[in-house]
Order: structure tokens, then sequence, then C-alpha cells
């Protein structure tokens, strides 16, 4: 991976910040992080031995030149956050899984920190849905 680590490194100027939701069970700490707009295999996912957890979307198309921008809030990536673990994890076996712009981390607890580097692969569109309620009861 030392071409995407030196394109994070060209690109690290342009890259945002992602907000993170973390909360753990007994034996379960999950990491919920949006990163809307990217492909499944745009992000990674490192544990490190030192208990670091690095989150990491690339950029993907800009806007052509031929538009004129007239508000510019956001983009669609390039997205970097870097977070200590408040506890020791497996790394190698957690599960991870993007849907809906939303990319959640589930990691077992562990006796010894496990690091792994974790990239993705694309299973399908993601999609939303919606159930109107209009008097009487949802049908499943």
């Amino acid at each position: 991976m030392p071409e995407k680590e030196a394109k994070c490194m060209q690109e690290q100027t342009k890259l945002q910040p992602i907000p993170v939701k973390m909360y753990r069970t007994h034996d379960h700490l999950t990491v919920a992080a949006p990163m809307p707009g990217l492909e499944p295999e745009d992000i990674l996912v490192e544990v490190t031995e030192n208990g670091q957890l690095i989150l990491h979307g690339d950029m993907r198309a800009a806007l052509k030149h031929d538009k004129e921008v007239l508000l510019d809030e956001w983009s669609v990536g390039g997205y970097h956050r870097e977070l200590s673990l408040p506890a020791t994890v497996d790394g190698e076996h957690a599960n991870v899984t993007y849907g809906n712009g939303v990319l959640v981390v589930a990691f077992l607890r562990s006796q010894e920190m496990q690091p792994a580097l974790i990239t993705l692969a694309k299973t399908g569109i993601a999609h939303g849905e919606y159930r109107g309620n209009i008097g009487g009861h949802l049908q499943d």
C-alpha cells in the first residue's frame, strides 16, 4: 500500500476530518463514521500495534471545469481520521461494513492488540428505505 500512503501524503491538505461514534459492550467495540460518496474500494481501515485506528477514504471525482461552483461546503472524500482505541481489539477478525455512506467497524475485544490493514470489497449498491404508515399498521 505504499502508493496509497504516498497519495495520502500528497492530499493531506485536502482531507476532511471524519466525525465518529464509538460505543462498546463487554466484548465488542464499534466505531461508526459517515464517509459519504465513496465506493467501498476507496476505503482503508487500519488498526496499528499501538492501538490507533486509522480510517481513510480516497477522494472521488471532482467537479468538471465547465461548471461554475456557486457554493462549495462539502466534497466526496478524501477523508482521514486517526484515533486511539480505548481497549485492545482483534483487528484481523473485525467486521467492516459500508452502506448508505456510513462505515461501521465492529471489533471483538481481545487480550492483545491484533493489528490489521483492511480493505473492503464491493457487495452491492447502497440503498435506503421509506415506509409510510397512513392509518393502520405496517405490512412486512
